[in-house]
């Protein structure tokens, strides 16, 4: 097989579909319809059912993921060897990164990564399920992963501490909340909250705070998408903690945003597999490392 082959057909996973993937790719969607049924024909198995104009993957398409996926990260990676003219480290470096984590620190570490290295090209994807992250970065879908921490335990990858992030108290647009500063969680207003479902670890350790403090949340809608809070906190659904950046995006737009005490945060940082690291992957790594970035 072709190293195409694998592209085309991992576009056709990640884009849902023939069409967004040779959008995706700028092609012509016969040349990914024709690279998919080579592939088949070579394998000797269906990859995709075809369900009216749709495309949905068989066992054996499933099964092709995660090697696909390892075929085009070392690929990756044997381009990523070899340095420029004067030993600094080139290549992609993928990451898949937190939706609140894609600005600010981020692109401090990125802006000085490209100090040390400006041959690295960085390819930044959003990660939806933080619990994904290990399985992401073994399948080869990302070489480092940024969320909160910690995310890998027992699983054998690294992870590296850069910073913490607050949780905020976001109330709707003219909500009356007595006082300046912070709020204290004891006099936490009895109002309706956003929140995400409970057993993820930042649910339990706000919520964990609120009961120490002897208070409970009445609750008025639960998201699965946590970026989704924001849009139903400013539409007067409910108050919700919020991670700083958006909280202050938050107030931006009109909202009411209180810090809390006691103050709640998470350890945000990298995970990554040691032993798979590329050159420009170990300049991301080492750069975190020796640099203090709040």
């Amino acid at each position: 097989m072709e190293r195409y082959q694998f592209e085309y057909f991992l576009a056709v996973v990640d884009q849902g579909g023939i069409n967004a993937a040779a959008t995706a790719l700028n092609l012509a969607q016969p040349t990914i319809s024709q690279a998919i049924r080579l592939t088949e024909r070579e394998l000797g198995v269906q990859l995709f059912h075809r369900i009216g104009r749709g495309m949905v993957l068989s066992s054996a398409g499933h099964a092709l993921i995660g090697p696909a996926r390892r075929v085009m990260r070392g690929l990756i990676l044997a381009g990523s060897a070899l340095s420029d003219d004067v030993g600094r480290a080139r290549g992609r470096l993928d990451l898949a990164v937190a939706s609140t984590m894609s600005a600010g620190t981020l692109a401090d570490i990125v802006a000085a990564v490209r100090n040390e290295a400006p041959g690295v090209v960085f390819r930044i994807s959003e990660l939806r399920d933080e619990a994904s992250a290990p399985a992401l970065i073994r399948e080869g879908h990302c070489e480092i992963a940024i969320c909160h921490l910690p995310i890998a335990t027992g699983t054998g990858l690294v992870e590296v501490e850069f910073g913490r992030q607050e949780w905020w108290l976001t109330f709707p647009p003219g909500t009356g909340i007595p006082g300046e500063g912070s709020l204290a969680l004891t006099d936490l207003p009895d109002v309706p909250f956003v929140v995400v479902p409970k057993g993820t670890p930042r649910a339990r350790e706000i919520e964990n705070e609120v009961r120490r403090a002897g208070r409970e949340l009445r609750i008025s809608l639960v998201l699965e998408h946590r970026e989704a809070r924001l849009s139903y906190v400013l539409a007067g659904l409910g108050a919700a903690f919020l991670d700083r950046p958006l909280a202050e995006e938050a107030q931006r737009r009109g909202a009411t945003v209180r810090s809390i005490e006691p103050q709640v945060s998470t350890a945000v940082g990298l995970v990554y597999d040691s032993a798979s690291l590329s050159p420009a992957g170990r300049v991301f790594v080492s750069t975190v490392q020796s640099r203090s970035f709040s």
